[in-house]
């Protein structure tokens, strides 16, 4: 079993070693094919991605911070990850269907 740490930003690869999680690879990105069943991924991936980790058996912690938008899109350090409370959130994450219909006018299936 791996657990994965995902990111490309060196603020979070900060954040994670400054917490002494214990990850077996940092990647700056992952396909969901490296995933076998019982790995762990922790970062921020789309929900489609996220959603097929937990498909091949994997479990998915998404890195939550509470970042107020004036700094949002641009890179946050170690410190300022700490000052928006980062944590480590586990979500089970499922497609539940491949291409519903929406209706552009009300935002409902038809």
């Amino acid at each position: 079993m791996t657990t994965w740490f995902v990111s490309r930003h060196t603020g979070a690869v900060d954040w994670l070693r400054r917490r002494g999680l214990a990850v077996d690879s940092v990647v700056q990105a992952l396909h969901p094919g490296m995933v076998s069943p019982g790995d762990t991924v922790i970062g921020t991936l789309p929900a489609h991605l996220a959603g097929e980790v937990c498909a091949r058996g994997g479990r998915y912690f998404h890195l939550v911070m509470d970042v107020p938008l004036s700094m949002r899109g641009g890179e946050l350090s170690a410190d300022d990850m700490d000052r928006y409370g980062a944590r480590a959130e586990e979500y089970r994450v499922e497609r539940v269907a491949s291409d519903p219909p929406i209706s552009a006018a009300d935002g409902k299936g038809s």
